[in-house]
């Protein structure tokens, strides 16, 4: 395996931010993944995936890992259900466009989330009434201390509103190799329940989708509200939507009664995050080459030189001004590393 020095991580992240890696190596297999986590020389590891989600606030001393995994393959099947194992390096949304050619169902509601397949169970990723626990069936993790290989269940990742065992107790002990997920063939069950998905289907005169016009009305949504990482710098939803009390929700809304909310259950209630960072005069606002997006104020975005320092500064600047305003504390959705 070839460790270069000195490469520039700006193409390896979506925000664009030229941070510096002082060793990288990119993994194309397992056995090479083993290889380098056995060589002594480095004491510290970075795992980089495909790079989004994801803030860089410093240059990296610690040797980073491409992992660079490639392959989609069909565990098992019958006529109503496949479960297909998808290598960690495979592309979150041509992964998703590859199920749709073949009539899978159920990651439709996840398409164009940037970002590589073996990072995704990390974050628990969702969108639009579906998150990756949905359809997950396990994951194969590569142990850092030992190079063995563990097969986690849904219930041992411990998924949460975008959270999991890997970012908690597990945080730098694996590197997941591989998704497992268990998708429909037939009598797709559609989540179309967002206003907004309801809203693109219409107007395209859809009354009976299929999991491609589902697909398909995500990703129109998407890139009117979302930028392209490839034109502008970003990580996507910067921001968790906080979850509230009944307590704290009924106090809110008599203040504003206006307000946008999810009910998550008879004791919890999510608040936009997005609409909280708009209400506080953020929305389109731009500090030098770091700024808040003009269609969507729940992403932070890269001018084209914005450091990492200076993104993360507009973020603490964001979270005050909410917490001042509203009595809440937004926090970050990314994985931001200082």
């Amino acid at each position: 395996m070839e460790i270069q020095q000195d490469i520039s991580l700006k193409e390896y992240n979506t925000f664009g931010i030229d941070a510096k890696a002082k060793f990288f190596c990119e993994i194309n297999s397992i056995e090479g993944l083993k290889e380098i986590l056995a060589i002594k020389d480095y004491p510290d590891f970075f795992v980089l995936g495909g790079g989004s989600n994801m803030l860089i606030t410093r240059d990296l001393e610690n040797l980073v890992l491409y992992i660079n995994l490639k392959g989609i393959d069909i565990i098992w099947e019958n006529s109503d259900e496949v479960c297909i194992k998808v290598n960690a390096g495979e592309n979150w949304h041509q992964m998703v466009l590859w199920t749709l050619d073949q009539n899978y169902g159920g990651l439709e509601n996840l398409s164009l989330i940037p970002g590589n397949t073996g990072t995704a169970p990390i974050q628990n990723i969702g969108a639009y009434g579906v998150e990756l626990k949905d359809t997950f069936v396990s994951c194969d993790a590569l142990e850092i201390a030992t190079q063995k290989l563990k097969t986690f269940t849904k219930e041992e990742c411990q998924f949460g509103y975008r959270d999991s065992y890997f970012k908690n107790e597990g945080l730098g002990k694996y590197i997941i190799t591989s998704v497992n997920f268990k998708l429909s063939k037939r009598n797709h069950n559609l989540h179309v329940g967002y206003g907004a998905i309801v809203s693109e289907l219409q107007n395209n005169g859809i009354t009976d989708p299929s999991i491609r016009d589902v697909s398909n009305a995500v990703i129109a949504i998407r890139k009117s509200k979302l930028p392209d990482p490839k034109e502008l710098g970003n990580g996507g939803s910067f921001f968790k939507n906080p979850v509230i009390s009944k307590q704290e929700f009924d106090k809110f809304t008599k203040i504003y009664p206006d307000a946008p909310f999810y009910k998550v259950s008879e004791k919890e209630f999510k608040i936009p995050a997005g609409w909280l960072i708009e209400q506080c005069g953020f929305k389109g606002k731009r500090f030098g080459d770091a700024g808040v997006h003009k269609h969507q104020a729940l992403v932070l975005v890269n001018y084209g030189n914005a450091s990492g320092k200076e993104i993360i500064d507009l973020a603490e600047k964001i979270i005050e001004s909410v917490l001042e305003r509203f009595g809440i504390r937004i926090t970050p959705e990314v994985n931001i590393i200082k």
